[in-house]
């Protein structure tokens, strides 16, 4: 177990960035607001999901490069794109343009597989080829060769007034030390060790070997080191939902217990034909909550997070979990404000 004297190295957060359909723009400019407020406090690294067809963020990457300009020394990760939505060269140039906006902070997390409900949305996001799209690993692959910079084209030169390059453009030195993947099962974990990904241990794990939501989180972390290049050095960043109450008023204490219990029960055994086990809600003190978390099996293994915020709270609640974290939990677990 962990001791104050080994500390967690860095603390990032992690949003989905709801709004109002009938009136986006609040909701959205409230995502860039708790992500100022992250810098102010300190955090490491602000985190977005991504939804499509919902109201939570559609385009983390259009986030990002507005949350580039708006702070300074914060990393802006994508926790995670799901690649099945994405074209590989068209995202990677965007990826490398807020890259280079934001002074080289983009910490860019991917998955795999078929877009949620593709039967349904197929005909209108690949109406000519559903069928023979590619939803493997080969997609991240892709992906990754752009994002070095390897060539695109056999072609590069001046044609007429026109200057082409073979490699996408801008090419962003470092980014690709910076991708991320989002491994749900150990061999997903395996292959992002096998390519030199960093690691983002999910919140949502397929029950495969056990139902025991660390021990699952764990082997995924271990299998994920066991084959990359830089071993136990190897970068993983643990994503679990916590909620600190230490200056929560009771109106929010009730709301986040209520939140959590409402959420508890498809943490208690695999759910659906895939098996997938939700991490436990964290709820309480700062000091519970670091108890907590120095008796599970997978955090002893990391010294990075990505606390995951609620859904559908209320800008009050976030200001107050995001200040709980970072000047009570944080120090809890021997973590120091950046800057």
């Amino acid at each position: 177990m962990p001791l104050p004297s080994q500390p967690l190295l860095k603390m990032g957060f992690l949003t989905i960035g709801v709004f109002d359909g009938s009136d986006p723009r609040p909701g959205h400019e409230s995502t860039l607001e708790v992500i100022e407020l992250g810098e102010q406090l300190g955090f490491d690294s602000a985190w977005l999901r991504d939804r499509h067809l919902q109201y939570g963020i559609s385009s983390p990457v259009a986030i990002l490069a507005a949350a580039s300009q708006r702070t300074r020394r914060i990393e802006l990760g994508t926790a995670v794109i799901p690649l099945g939505w994405e074209n590989p060269l068209r995202l990677a140039e965007d990826l490398a343009t807020v890259d280079i906006l934001s002074g080289g902070r983009l910490n860019p997390g991917v998955s795999v597989g078929p877009p949620m409900n593709f039967d349904r949305v197929k005909q209108v996001l690949y109406p000519d080829t559903a069928e023979v799209e590619d939803f493997s690993y080969h997609r991240v692959e892709r992906l990754l060769r752009f994002v070095r910079g390897e060539s695109v084209t056999d072609f590069s030169g001046k044609e007429g007034i026109e200057v082409f390059s073979d490699r996408i453009q801008p090419y962003a030195e470092g980014l690709a030390q910076r991708m991320w993947f989002g491994a749900a099962s150990v061999k997903s974990a395996q292959w992002a060790g096998e390519h030199g990904l960093n690691l983002l241990a999910s919140s949502v794990v397929r029950a495969e070997q056990s139902e025991d939501f660390a021990e699952i989180q764990l082997s995924h972390i271990r299998a994920f080191r066991a084959r990359h290049p830089d071993g136990d050095r190897a970068r993983v960043s643990q994503g679990l939902v916590v909620i600190p109450t230490d200056t929560a008023t009771s109106a929010q204490r009730e709301k986040y217990q209520r939140y959590a219990e409402s959420r508890t029960a498809r943490t208690a055994a695999p759910q659906g034909p895939a098996r997938m086990m939700f991490a436990v809600d964290l709820v309480g003190t700062s000091d519970e909550i670091a108890e907590k978390l120095y008796a599970h099996a997978a955090f002893r293994e990391i010294n990075e997070v990505a606390f995951a915020l609620p859904f559908s709270f209320e800008q009050e609640d976030y200001v107050q979990i995001l200040t709980d974290m970072a000047t009570r939990l944080g120090p809890a677990l021997g973590w120091h404000p950046a800057g």
